[in-house]
């Protein structure tokens, strides 16, 4: 089988080109899953209801979150509520939402889907190592493809991870720093592994945000309001094939579509469709 994680969606050009392109790019690529990362789907910072509905009409069948999961209290309900959205699982017990899901793959197959909060240069949360072999262990031993999002801001921290999880899942993909990084490879144990898949959103700014508002703040240190830029949006991910009868990932490959492919696979979408 394989599956789409796409890394941290940015504000409205993030949610826009998935959008566009998600229905296209699942025929294109043969998708049996998509994963994402939308913590940063409501203008920047935080998910609302109405982003998870635009987001799972669109195609994505299972959202994680990480450390601006609680931006917007409006989402707490549908973190409660919904079985398709995780929580970072080293998050205290009693933070809403669920620590691990299982969704079903167009295929038939059951994948287990976990998230994960960094220490290093994050807030304190608890050891997102004891937190999987917690959660790894609660997980029904039939689900056999098992995905992690490690939110992280160090590459070390996401290393450790992906070499400590090595052939105990089928996946160790980062997010949060909204860079790609040029490390995606199958570790000796079956895992697939890549530092950052990188951020769908608008590539012409710092991370997501206007160039201009980054800059005064960051010279003069005189606060401005960090807006979600618009130009050169992508959509970034990895695309990891797996055999579902053992969980072992076969490959990854790095994805990244601009703007001007997009009309392309609307086609697509459209010819499927027809």
């Amino acid at each position: 089988m394989r599956f789409l994680f796409l890394g941290d969606i940015v504000g409205k050009p993030g949610i826009r080109i998935v959008q566009r392109s998600l229905a296209g790019l699942r025929v294109r690529e043969s998708l049996d899953l998509v994963i994402a990362n939308a913590e940063n789907a409501a203008d920047g910072s935080g998910l609302t209801a109405k982003n998870y509905q635009s987001l799972k009409a669109a195609g994505v069948d299972c959202i994680t979150l990480g450390d601006h999961i609680y931006r917007r209290n409006e989402i707490i309900p549908i973190l409660d509520k919904e079985v398709d959205i995780v929580r970072p699982a080293n998050y205290p017990s009693d933070a809403p939402g669920r620590e691990w899901a299982v969704v079903k793959a167009a295929n038939g197959v059951d994948v287990a889907v976990v998230s994960l909060l960094g220490r290093v240069f994050m807030r304190p949360v608890d050891c997102p190592w004891k937190a999987v072999d917690r959660v790894l262990a609660e997980i029904p031993a039939h689900v056999r493809v098992r995905f992690v999002d490690f939110h992280a801001e160090a590459t070390s921290d996401k290393q450790i991870m992906g070499r400590y999880l090595d052939g105990r899942v089928t996946a160790v993909l980062g997010t949060h720093t909204h860079v790609p990084t040029a490390d995606g490879r199958i570790l000796p144990g079956g895992t697939a592994f890549q530092c950052d898949v990188g951020m769908t959103g608008p590539y012409d700014s710092i991370l997501g945000r206007k160039v201009d508002r980054v800059t005064e703040t960051t010279l003069t240190f005189r606060p401005t309001q960090f807006q979600v830029a618009t130009g050169d949006p992508r959509m970034c991910g990895a695309i990891v094939e797996t055999d579902e009868s053992t969980g072992e990932a076969t490959s990854i490959t790095r994805l990244e579509i601009r703007e001007d492919e997009v009309e392309a696979l609307e086609g697509q979408a459209s010819q499927s469709n027809a």
